[in-house]
């Protein structure tokens, strides 16, 4: 995965989920599937390949669980293995494009974000809350601004991110605080705001202002800007940002000259998106 308006007030409870906990196996919970969906989380970009024992030491499951899982995944093709090392296949990409497919927001978006882009020249992202993070769903890149590989999936902490704050803001002060406290809140660079406190106060200031600034918090040389997308309720359903380097564009820079089409642009994708029929 903030508004369109000048203010966020719209408050959405789809926006974070502060702290995951396991339920009980039940009606209303397969503890199979969460293990299946666990044993796919495993595979990352520093372990795009495990053995068994890997597997089940990352997931927590016995070897024999851990074999179950993978052998039904490699059954249905999410999964391939040469007899030792297992890895994901291109066709788990369909479960992440399902949830993109299924909502007509990010459709709308790509246009806007392109035209943005085109005229500002800076790099140009969609995210959402999920927990502590933000997850990507739209990029439109121009250079290379960062040292971290985004695109779309890619995650970053929402306590130090432009986009995060922005998505942050918009919910009720309860929820922020537990999304706050459950952030492990490391000093990234030496401008990274970590005291929970302060974090409310420029939160709260977001909230106000209606959008969001980040100067070189995530890291040094990154100065981002963030503003809402509202859906035709109101509601903040994401956020949008662009990136730029401090030494080509200070934050006064940008902020001064480039918030006006960023405003324009979130305002313009959530114009769209309240045509659009449910």
């Amino acid at each position: 995965m903030a508004t369109t308006r000048t203010q966020t007030t719209g408050k959405t409870d789809t926006l974070a989920a502060p702290a995951r906990t396991t339920p009980a196996p039940g009606d209303s919970y397969v503890q199979s599937f969460a293990r299946g969906l666990e044993v796919i989380r495993s595979f990352s970009a520093r372990s795009p390949r495990q053995t068994l024992t890997e597997v089940a030491g990352r997931t927590g499951l016995t070897r024999a669980g851990a074999r179950r899982i993978l052998l039904t995944l490699q059954t249905l093709g999410y999964v391939e293995s040469d007899g030792k090392l297992f890895r994901l296949t291109p066709r788990i990409l369909d479960l992440g494009f399902a949830y993109l497919s299924s909502l007509p927001i990010w459709n709308l978006a790509e246009p806007v974000m392109e035209d943005l882009v085109e005229q500002i020249k800076e790099s140009c992202s969609a995210a959402v809350l999920d927990g502590t993070d933000i997850v990507y769903v739209l990029r439109v890149p121009t250079h290379k601004i960062m040292s971290i590989s985004l695109g779309v999936g890619s995650r970053l902490p929402a306590y130090c991110t432009a986009l995060g704050r922005m998505l942050l803001s918009a919910l009720p002060p309860d929820q922020m605080m537990q999304v706050l406290q459950a952030s492990d809140r490391l000093a990234r660079t030496r401008y990274t705001v970590t005291d929970v406190n302060e974090l409310v106060a420029r939160i709260e200031q977001v909230r106000k202002q209606g959008w969001s600034l980040v100067n070189q918090e995530l890291e040094e040389g990154l100065v981002s800007m963030a503003a809402p997308i509202t859906d035709r309720a109101g509601q903040t359903v994401a956020a949008l940002n662009i990136s730029g380097q401090a030494n080509r564009t200070s934050a006064k820079v940008m902020q001064e000259k480039m918030l006006p089409q960023l405003l324009a642009a979130a305002q313009a994708i959530s114009g769209r998106l309240s045509l659009q029929r449910n």
